[in-house]
């Protein structure tokens, strides 16, 4: 018997959930429903490639989610990560100047309102 199958949410706190919406509608351009959430539908959105989620706790004094204080980071997969850090930064987003590229992708990163980090993955071609 299979347990865990992928991952099905992800949910944190927020001070002013329906501001927070906005700017994920808005900067990141998730489709937000009346609900407050979004459903991310993987045969519907990635038809014959490897959507892939990735679960991985990482240790309690990991400098990895810096400068944000949260104890979660979210990623999202992008289409075109150097297109969407302009965007970003163009709108008065904080985004991190670094990106990093490697047999794994592009990685990118920038901080909402409330000061969470966000990894934006643009994932290798075929993935």
């Amino acid at each position: 018997m299979r347990r865990v199958t992928g991952i099905g949410g992800v949910f944190f706190k927020a001070k002013d959930p329906k501001a927070l919406n906005e700017w994920y509608r808005t900067h990141l351009g998730l489709d937000v429903q009346d609900w407050g959430g979004v459903a991310f539908r993987w045969a519907e959105d990635n038809p014959g490639a490897k959507g892939t989620t990735i679960w991985s706790p990482f240790k309690e004094d990991t400098s990895y989610f810096a400068p944000s204080t949260a104890s979660f980071m979210v990623n999202y997969r992008v289409e075109d990560l150097h297109a969407l850090l302009a965007v970003l930064r163009a709108e008065g987003c904080a985004v991190d100047e670094k990106v990093e590229e490697s047999e794994y992708g592009k990685f990118g990163w920038v901080m909402d309102p409330e000061g969470n980090k966000i990894e934006l993955w643009q994932p290798p071609l075929g993935s």
